[in-house]
């Protein structure tokens, strides 16, 4: 459906010294400001925290608190030093609540150490493509060294809830834990207020420490279609991403622009007419009047050799590329036993 929002709305001012939002399915960066300043991020840094956990680890281990992790300064789950704990609990409590005793007993129990952790996490960002972002903690407490910007946060929270179990526990409102010695449990409620009072809102942390301010990544579904804004350094942070995802859901839409098993070119040949099959869909948000300049081109036409790429239709936005759809080449029969021909002969002559 094309987008309805008028062409000359502008985007929201937000109070954030950086900030974007991103579409979660395509990735595209819809909004951006200061997006690639080097940042604190405080306990945004538990986005990343969660998916290596959730990426390595085996959600039913039972991990022991030790030392390291118990009474660990700011906000905090209260763990017990020696407690047991189920790793899946511990990701509600570290996402939930932001405890910083969580992400030392995770951490810990994934990585064998902080540092070793550390280098799991900072191994995800080089594998993301997140090149203005090093961790050196799992929990985001302000230390040297340890920074993102506001998209490589987009980026890393995009991938992150494309995991389905990633995607559940940032969408819980309440979560139960056990808590062995007592006769009721740990019942955890999330500190996202947004999941209360933004509509579809479903995700994602909130993180706050005196040198990195307020920070917030919050995510929200409408009509199928997933947003996550991102804001550093934000006095309003609630009301910038809420603005922020409004922003993106009003003043952009998705548009397929190739459906699957449509012909998207036909060229002639000496035995009649070769066709290029889209062999999947591709769907990207755009505003109305971006539409004008999307063009697209077939790359490989007719490869004759086996280490050369198949066919595909490159898209491009205003001369940026923003995908590739992969294409089945129909040729017609004379071609294709021309084709045959020639490489019997050449197998023979090698």
């Amino acid at each position: 459906m094309p987008p309805v929002a008028a062409d000359d709305e502008e985007p929201p001012q937000v109070s954030a010294q950086a900030a974007a939002l991103i579409d979660v399915a395509s990735g595209r960066i819809l909004y951006e400001k200061n997006a690639d300043q080097r940042m604190r991020i405080a306990s945004l840094t538990k986005i990343m925290t969660a998916i290596v956990a959730i990426e390595r680890g085996n959600l039913d281990d039972m991990v022991v608190v030790g030392p390291n992790a118990y009474r660990k300064e700011g906000s905090s789950i209260y763990l017990e030093l020696g407690e047991k704990m189920r790793l899946e609990d511990l990701l509600y409590g570290l996402m939930l609540r932001s405890g910083n005793d969580a992400a030392v007993a995770i951490a810990e129990h994934i990585g064998g150490s902080v540092e070793g952790f550390a280098y799991l996490m900072n191994e995800k960002a080089r594998e993301l493509g997140l090149r203005n972002t090093h961790f050196v903690n799992p929990h985001g407490l302000d230390e040297e060294g340890h920074y993102s910007t506001a998209r490589d946060m987009a980026v890393l929270t995009a991938y992150a809830l494309k995991n389905e179990t990633f995607r559940r526990i940032v969408a819980t409102k309440v979560h139960r834990a056990p808590w062995p010695g007592q006769p009721w449990d740990r019942v955890w409620h999330n500190k996202n207020k947004l999941l209360h009072f933004y509509e579809g809102a479903d995700g994602v942390k909130t993180g706050y420490t005196k040198l990195a301010k307020r920070c917030l990544v919050a995510s929200a579904t409408r009509d199928g279609r997933q947003l996550a804004a991102v804001v550093l350094n934000a006095p309003d942070d609630w009301n910038d991403t809420a603005a922020l995802l409004t922003y993106g859901f009003t003043r952009f839409a998705p548009v397929e622009l190739v459906r699957a098993g449509d012909i998207v070119d036909e060229e002639p040949s000496a035995h009649g007419v070769v066709r290029y099959r889209a062999l999947r869909s591709f769907v990207y948000p755009l505003k109305a009047e971006e539409m004008a300049h999307v063009s697209s081109a077939i790359e490989n036409r007719l490869s004759r050799f086996p280490w050369e790429p198949p066919a595909a239709l490159r898209l491009e936005l205003g001369g940026t590329p923003i995908g590739t759809v992969p294409l089945a080449v129909e040729r017609p029969e004379g071609d294709r036993l021309r084709f045959s021909a020639y490489w019997r002969a050449f197998w023979r002559a090698v």
